[in-house]
């Protein structure tokens, strides 16, 4: 038996991509559905969906690691431990919990070195696009939503990256409530917050920025009379793995830098 998982099912993106970051692509045997990043892991045997798993595909597939998310995959971690598989659920929240899991993910394989490297890169990345930010004149306020209806604001992980990429997220206080609903927002309160840019990430939906434009009121916004509405695509930024501390706030910096 190997020292370390040989045969890692990814129930998420986030690690998937880890994973392949880490130099152990090859390690993944199976993968879910939505999984886009990286190109390559499309190839891998699709086992499930956010909320659903194949079992008997994933018990075929012999893993001798499964890699879950969040309570919303709980009862799949439960049946998956109840088969005999060794799970691992993850449940970061925020960009430092995201390092975090990339270091608890590195040292599960075996991969430490490889995973303070890579939370390095992803660090001065992310210190070189806030001292850049911070050389601007003003912060724009964001409203960043993360679902159309209901509204729903962004999570702590988004709402950490809108800061660090020079915005002022309107709704500060709701970016630490882990759960969606505890994140819906009033469209008056929208409108009040008068946001310079809306920023929309609809996940598994393409945004209708037609459909923000056109909500009633919502012409008072900043926002929308300058026409600063954009779409960020979810499996960029509503990932909580390396896709967002990359491309997702490298996105959420050019379009800022506009404001």
């Amino acid at each position: 038996m190997s020292r370390f998982p040989e045969r890692i099912v990814c129930l998420t993106e986030e690690t998937t991509e880890t994973l392949y970051r880490l130099g152990a692509g090859d390690r993944v045997v199976g993968v879910s559905g939505y999984t886009v990043r990286p190109p390559e892991a499309r190839h891998k045997p699709r086992v499930s969906a956010f909320i659903s798993a194949k079992f008997d595909k994933i018990d075929a597939l012999e893993p001798d690691l499964v890699l879950t998310f969040s309570d919303l995959q709980g009862d799949i971690a439960a049946e998956l431990a109840k088969r005999g598989h060794t799970v691992v659920t993850f449940n970061q929240r925020s960009v430092a919990e995201i390092l975090q899991m990339i270091r608890m993910l590195a040292g599960l394989i075996g991969e430490a070195q490889a995973g303070e490297t890579l939370v390095a890169e992803l660090e001065g990345g992310l210190r070189a696009i806030g001292d850049a930010a911070r050389a601007w004149p003003r912060r724009p306020r964001v409203y960043f939503e993360e679902w159309d209806d209901p509204l729903i604001s962004g999570i702590r992980w988004v709402e950490e990256l809108v800061a660090i990429a020079g915005g002022e997220p309107i709704f500060p206080h709701l970016a630490s409530a882990g759960l969606a609903r505890n994140r819906i927002v009033p469209a008056e309160a929208v409108i009040a917050g008068a946001p310079d840019v809306i920023v929309a990430s609809w996940c598994g939906k393409r945004v209708r920025l037609d459909a923000i434009r056109s909500r009633p009121g919502w012409d008072a916004i900043p926002a929308v009379r300058h026409g600063r509405i954009h779409e960020i695509k979810s499996a960029v930024i509503l990932q909580p793995g390396p896709a967002a501390l990359t491309e997702g706030v490298q996105q959420l910096h050019a379009i800022l830098a506009g404001a």
